[in-house]
């Protein structure tokens, strides 16, 4: 079966940057990947074609500008963030989140209903790319991001800059108990983020509460900018885990600094 490739469709994030600041999200739009995965899907490990998801990457790199090849994590839903250089780019890593001070190194993350989240300052020497489900802004990844930053020579926090992507909406994401209850734990704050449905549930909005989090970390409203779309609703555009189950894609975010 022929499979009509289209030019990967994107989602740049509605933030005011320097300009070698590069950044953007994918769609599930532009690839070779037959459904359920059709048709942009850039993950290795949700059971799509091997070939199609390669002819996909491929096609990220050549279409959307791409310096090098993104450094792909193996993603835990865990609170791990690590540095990416020239000398450990290639190697495999275990972790929801990545940071680098060096140019055309990818920081990249792969979502279907978790936020994605970018990071970046207006010194333009410092970026990163977070991959914050529930388990992990629970556990607190964007808070351990942030502190990150904060140990780099000169850094401030008033300089800091973070986009939250397209991700499953508090309209949809219905929850339980206990994950309200992890949330809590970390931040009273984030119960704002909860909408009573049920004695059992409750919807979670969790762009607000990443917002929440960082906010109550430091920084102001009008250093994080956010998205007003839902992985769940759009299926034309986005993938969902919780929509569509295991057999489904994922989009990639991504970000870098340009020369």
């Amino acid at each position: 079966m022929n499979v009509q490739t289209q030019q990967p469709e994107i989602i740049t994030p509605n933030w005011n940057v320097a300009s070698h600041i590069k950044a953007f999200t994918t769609t599930r739009k532009g690839g070779v990947s037959q459904a359920p995965w059709d048709s942009f899907n850039l993950a290795t490990h949700v059971n799509d074609n091997p070939q199609n998801v390669k002819k996909n990457r491929a096609l990220l790199k050549q279409n959307c500008g791409l310096p090098s090849e993104p450094v792909w994590l193996e993603q835990l839903h865990s609170d791990k963030v690590i540095r990416l250089t020239t000398e450990n780019k290639t190697q495999s890593f275990k972790a929801d989140a990545a940071y680098t001070t060096e140019k055309n190194i990818i920081c990249c993350v792969m979502t279907a209903d978790c936020l994605p989240v970018l990071f970046c300052n207006k010194q333009v020497n410092w970026v990163a790319a977070a991959h914050a489900g529930w388990k992990g802004i629970a556990n607190g990844i964007l808070k351990n991001v942030v502190n990150l930053y904060l140990q780099q020579p000169g850094s401030k926090l008033e300089d800091l800059r973070v986009w939250i992507g397209p991700a499953i909406s508090g309209k949809a994401y219905q929850v339980g108990g206990d994950v309200k209850q992890a949330f809590i734990q970390q931040d009273s704050i984030l119960q704002k983020a909860f909408t009573e449905q049920d004695e059992q549930h409750d919807l979670l909005n969790s762009a607000y509460a990443a917002r929440l989090q960082l906010i109550n970390h430091g920084l102001t409203e009008q250093q994080i900018s956010t998205e007003n779309f839902c992985t769940y609703e759009d299926s034309e555009r986005f993938f969902s885990y919780r929509r569509d189950g295991v057999k489904t894609g994922r989009m990639a975010s991504m970000i870098w600094l340009d020369d």
